[in-house]
């Protein structure tokens, strides 16, 4: 184990020295753990990195906003250890990280393994608002109900051991690294770029999987032009856990086939592997990989990018993907205008400013609404607050700030509106 820094991450080996390297990356919430049944078949091919996330398995928490963030720490760790080229199988974020390394780092990644994997994770508002609750109520309610996303209920029935792991591990992570998490599954998406992953690939997904099923696998295969699909039957989310065998049978298949260096235990040399990667279980047939769509060129005004673009990016990412989607369905021809008007100007100029972070620009926008006395968008400028990090007690001390110099009607109103909201927002999905 290292002793991990802001920049690296917490990393044990297992396997000999002079074996190729393999990196097992973990899924949110989880730790290195979740691999130890893999680990014993593996490390006879190859030298087994497992590393974990910030914040979980007691590592240091040191908050990670976005995947590109986990994938260069991730480089860093391996860097100092002169770990130069690899292959890499990861679990749903880990996942994402090993796309990154894909797309970022080509001559770093040998072949690739993308277990309960998509290029988008559900939308950016369902892992905004998991963070909202997170931030209000601890990690206790994620951890809950983490074993009916990850495990089938008959394999949840059948292993309570098993399951009350989950629960733990869960339970013990750092709630703003799990939050930092959060952000950094909100805003990835890698669905245009897919066609530029240029390794071998082995897509692979449990057959039950609620949460990236074989629908999000089918997408990652379409999109990676050497990818092929493994579907686990009987396994959910977490099917490392869940069918051990099963997928570790795979691996060991996908990366002696797909990735030249090859361990040989006998005699502790590496040897070639002449066969090509075959598919398995089910194979997608071969697709055209997907066309990167160029950026279209922006207009400039005083000698600076139209910020229209950064506006609908914060736009969303402050108010939520469904309330801006509802705001420009009901544009029409007298108020498309206006919606451009405070998407460039409001967002991509205010908003994006870097003088303010923006808790404090919530704070500033919730007592400007007080008060005018703009109830409306007082509502849904305090589940940007929540967004935005404010937690309800310190809400409730802007309105109670605000009452002092808006007046106690105004702030009265205010507070009925506030806590439908928060209840609305805080309360958490059984």
């Amino acid at each position: 184990m290292s002793e991990s820094t802001s920049n690296t991450l917490q990393y044990r080996f297992d396997g000999p020295e002079q074996a190729p390297v393999l990196i097992l990356g973990p899924s949110l919430g989880t730790t290195w753990h979740m691999w130890d049944r893999q680990v014993p078949e593996l490390m006879k091919h190859w030298r087994v990195f497992r590393f974990d996330l910030p914040g979980h398995g007691g590592a240091p928490a040191y908050p990670a906003g976005s995947v590109n963030d986990l994938a260069d720490r991730l480089l860093g760790t391996l860097d100092a250890l002169g770990v130069q080229r690899f292959g890499y199988a990861g679990c749903a974020l880990g996942g994402a990280i090993g796309t990154e390394l894909a797309l970022r780092h080509p001559e770093r990644v040998a072949s690739l393994a993308l277990i309960a994997a998509s290029p988008r994770f559900g939308t950016a508002d369902e892992f905004r608002q998991r963070g909202v609750i997170v931030r209000t109520n601890g990690l206790d309610p994620i951890a809950r109900t983490s074993p009916e996303r990850w495990f089938t209920t008959g394999f949840a029935a059948a292993q309570p051991a098993i399951t009350e792991w989950a629960v733990q591990m869960v339970r013990t992570t750092d709630p703003g690294c799990y939050i930092a998490a959060c952000e950094a599954l909100a805003s990835f998406d890698v669905r245009p770029e897919l066609g530029r992953v240029g390794v071998p690939t082995l897509v692979l997904v449990g057959s039950d999987d609620q949460v990236t099923g074989p629908a999000e696998a089918r997408t990652l295969v379409a999109g990676i032009p050497d990818a092929r699909l493994a579907v686990v039957p009987g396994a959910s989310h977490l099917v490392p856990v869940e069918q051990p065998a099963a997928v570790t049978d795979l691996l060991v298949r996908h990366f002696t086939s797909a990735w030249q260096p090859a361990f040989d235990t006998t005699s502790g040399h590496m040897a070639i592997a002449a066969s090509p990667v075959k598919p398995v279980l089910a194979a997608a047939p071969p697709v055209a990989p997907v066309a990167e769509i160029a950026a279209a060129e922006q207009p400039e005004a005083l000698g600076r990018p139209d910020p229209y673009d950064a506006g609908i990016k914060v736009r969303r990412e402050v108010l939520g993907d469904a309330h801006v989607d509802q705001a420009f369905a009901q544009a029409d021809e007298f108020s498309g205008d206006f919606q451009e008007f405070i998407t460039r100007y409001a967002w991509g100029e205010i908003w994006d400013r870097p003088g303010l972070d923006r808790r404090s620009r919530s704070c500033v926008t919730l007592t400007a609404l007080v008060a005018g006395g703009h109830l409306e968008e007082l509502a849904f400028h305090t589940r940007a607050a929540l967004r935005n990090g404010l937690t309800p007690a310190e809400i409730k001390e802007v309105l109670l700030h605000a009452s002092v110099y808006c007046g106690v009607p105004a702030a009265n109103s205010a507070f009925k509106v506030a806590q439908k909201v928060i209840r609305e927002e805080t309360t958490p999905q059984e």
